[in-house]
């Protein structure tokens, strides 16, 4: 997103932050996950659990439940919109893309990131990293989690 200015991407991001915060897309339980893990950040305490339908190597449905800071479930929301109904290769690889984006090491105008790129602004708060990654984590695990439909838990690794 090129042209915008410190505060135009600050507050577009607490815009942003504060709509999926109130309003979380994709919130509840599946009738029946295929994959499912939860993420926890013993720094703070926010936990969450991703449940997911993969049918062909696709994301077919997403949901999630928990509780955490605005940035957590936001990110989180923003997630679940992002990869529903997308391959999981892409999947991947935006959380790939997001993560670099977070940690610096990749420039948010140059990643395809699309409505996600407004999170962006976490990046200057790095204690609030791992709020933002945490769902991310938890999708990781739950694609991972080889279609048991049991419930891997884990904690986020440092930023």
């Amino acid at each position: 997103m090129t042209g915008f200015t410190g505060n135009a991407e600050n507050e577009l991001y607490q815009e942003v932050v504060l709509e999926h915060k109130r309003a979380p897309r994709n919130f509840g339980h599946l009738p029946q996950p295929t994959h499912q893990a939860q993420g926890t950040n013993p720094s703070c305490g926010d936990r969450i659990a991703v449940e997911l339908q993969l049918q062909q190597g696709r994301v077919q449905d997403i949901r999630f439940t928990g509780q955490g800071c605005a940035i957590c479930m936001a990110s989180t929301s923003m997630m679940t919109e992002a990869v529903k109904g997308k391959e999981v290769a892409a999947a991947q690889a935006l959380q790939q893309h997001f993560r670099a984006v977070l940690t610096g090491e990749e420039a948010p105008e140059g990643a395809p990131l699309g409505k996600l790129v407004s999170l962006a602004g976490v990046r200057q708060y790095p204690s609030r990293i791992k709020c933002a990654l945490l769902g991310w984590h938890a999708l990781m695990h739950a694609i991972a989690d080889n279609g048991n439909g049991q419930s891997v838990s884990t904690e986020e690794e440092p930023a």
